[in-house]
């Protein structure tokens, strides 16, 4: 006969849990404020390997045994309540909406249906960190990490478990943890989608938390040879200086730095582990401090909060005025996520988890029509996510806009005479003088660039940042075919570096003229970027600026929903930009060449 399972609650943990729901949330509405926030995610992870093995170790040790299928009922009754109604509900939200919020609808809630969304948005090819026409559910990525992680590491574990060493098993689960964020190192590209996503490069978090449930065997570091001093005093400690590490990450790692994906997000892991060690040691003041009230409401609730928060955002962004206040959305979005996520714990969630489904329903009348009225509002969501699934435009603006660019390009590289034009000096200067190397806008511009500067040679790609161009640049050089004019349109997709600029500068042959294009687009480094691209003109000589932030600013509405790519009239604008800070170039009169002194006039 089993014994009845004992529940412990960990102080501290819905602290962290907090702390690390604010840092996502924090990353997705004010990216600014906390440009690392992402680390969020790895912070869950972490805490879920941890407990999840913990609460598996703790069953075996009083029942003999682990039962997998009430372990795997329990998972289902705490999170499919929630996710059902989130889907649902922003689903029906979204065929309001229309647009890009219905693009990709269909595997979307397959993935969120199947916990594989992580898997199909690797295989569809989107990118998490530049993707044109943001995925609704994108957020249910790591849902689908830590689900398939519920499914297949309760059964390793009682393999694992008949190992006798304990030293042993902790040193194979961090062997699994290390060759996770090996891996994630090592197959890192220039888009770390594939290894951010990915449940293979992507769990070591979770391996690590398992770590150290093992390591502490629900005494939480009482057994090991450390004196009580140390564990009174010290793990706390260093436990909040963990926590410290974290802020210090989420405030200073942005995604685009290669090294997020080789070592950043490895090293959040660490810092969780050793944060959760000092809180959940016996008596630690850090426990008690991070389990201060609204810190523990919130953790309670964070997982209502993550679910909620990204498909909020993404309805606001398309359902609101292009023009709105730069606070409107994020403010909105908070005060949306917060309420739905405190009705869906208190209506949904907890009543379903504690009692069941047929448990949790209502016994007064009163309340059953309340209940009837939200189950019905329910299904009718349900019905409305078939209509949203089949409205789904395939692509979105942005997409469409790229795409059309992409094709102009390969026909204009299929008529002879394309590669190498005839090269004119200035002025004025002309397409066949004009290499013109890009982003995203770029692409969606192409068209237009190509109809305004016949000639122009575009090598323009998705989500190309600026730490690319010197090898872009190089390669172009060293083939010979960089022409008298190099246009730069990067920094829409990241930060950018004045440094970086002055290497391509530097890089190109002699008497090489430049134009750098700044960015458009809702994104918190836009100021920086284009304040660092504004300093970098004024200061070179031989380069000028094309003010395509200021030019679109008046008809922003011509752009894609997502208010970064031209559409044939936004792309007319961005040309028109470009040739006057052509003609701004070709104007410049050319430098005196000192060694023709001699034959000038001297004054007597």
């Amino acid at each position: 006969m089993n014994k009845p399972r004992t529940t412990t609650r960990l102080a501290g943990l819905d602290g962290l849990r907090a702390v690390a729901v604010l840092a996502v949330i924090a990353y997705h509405f004010v990216p600014a404020t906390v440009i690392g926030g992402y680390i969020g995610v790895d912070v869950f992870f972490v805490i879920s390997g941890f407990l999840i093995t913990g609460l598996l170790v703790r069953e075996r040790t009083e029942n003999g045994r682990i039962d997998l299928l009430g372990f795997w009922l329990r998972r289902a009754r705490r999170l499919l309540p929630a996710l059902v109604l989130v889907v649902a509900v922003c689903s029906a939200a979204a065929f309001f909406v229309g647009g890009d919020v219905l693009v990709g609808m269909a595997s979307q809630v397959l993935g969120a249906a199947t916990f594989s969304s992580n898997w199909l948005f690797i295989a569809e090819g989107s990118s998490y960190f530049h993707s044109a026409t943001p995925e609704l559910f994108r957020n249910l990525w790591s849902l689908a990490v830590e689900e398939q992680f519920y499914l297949v590491w309760p059964a390793l574990l009682l393999l694992l478990l008949l190992v006798r060493s304990r030293v042993a098993r902790i040193v194979i689960i961090a062997a699994l943890a290390i060759a996770s964020a090996l891996a994630m190192a090592l197959i890192s590209g220039p888009d770390a989608t594939r290894v951010y996503y990915g449940t293979d490069t992507h769990s070591f978090g979770l391996a690590l938390g398992a770590a150290l449930a093992l390591l502490v065997e629900g005494r939480f570091l009482a057994s090991t040879a450390m004196p009580p001093t140390v564990l009174r005093f010290g793990m706390p400690v260093l436990g909040a200086l963990a926590v410290g590490g974290l802020v210090v990450v989420a405030i200073t790692l942005p995604t685009d730095d290669p090294l997020a994906t080789r070592g950043g997000l490895a090293l959040a892991a660490v810092l969780t582990a050793l944060a959760i060690a000092g809180s959940t040691a016996a008596g630690s003041w850090l426990g008690r401090s991070l389990d201060v009230a609204p810190l523990r409401w919130i953790g309670e609730r964070s997982y209502g909060l993550y679910l909620w928060h990204w498909p909020v955002l993404v309805l606001l962004v398309a359902a609101l005025p292009a023009d709105a206040p730069i606070w409107l959305t994020p403010s909105v979005a908070l005060v949306v996520t917060v309420a739905a996520a405190a009705l869906s714990y208190r209506f949904v969630e907890m009543p379903i988890r504690t009692r069941g489904l047929l448990g949790s329903l209502p016994r007064s009348r009163a309340l059953r029509v309340v209940s009837g009225t939200a189950i019905t509002g329910l299904f009718a969501a349900v019905a409305i996510t078939g209509a949203a699934i089949a409205s789904d435009p395939g692509k979105g603006e942005a997409e469409l806009a790229i795409e059309a660019g992409q094709q102009a390009i390969q026909a204009a590289a299929s008529r002879p005479g394309f590669a190498m034009g005839p090269r004119k000096p200035p002025p004025p200067p002309s397409g066949d003088q004009i290499m013109a190397v890009g982003d995203s806008v770029m692409l969606a511009a192409a068209p237009e660039l190509q109809a305004e500067f016949p000639g122009i040679a575009i090598d323009a790609s998705v989500s190309r940042q600026m730490f690319e161009a010197e090898d872009i640049v190089q390669s172009i050089v060293n083939a010979g075919q960089m022409r008298p004019i190099l246009v730069l349109g990067l920094g829409t997709n990241g930060w950018i570096e004045g440094e970086t600029l002055e290497h391509v500068r530097a890089m190109l042959p002699p008497k090489t003229l430049m134009v750098v294009v700044n960015v458009q687009a809702p994104r918190e480094w836009v100021p920086n970027v284009n304040a660092t691209l504004e300093n970098f003109a004024r200061k070179e000589r031989d380069v000028e600026l094309a003010n395509w932030h200021d030019a679109i600013r008046p008809q922003i509405d011509v752009l894609a929903s997502d208010e970064v790519h031209p559409g044939p009239t936004g792309a007319r604008i961005y040309c028109g930009a470009l040739a006057d800070a052509l003609q701004r170039l070709a104007e410049i009169p050319p430098l005196v060449d000192y060694n023709k002194y001699d034959s000038l006039y001297r004054p007597v």
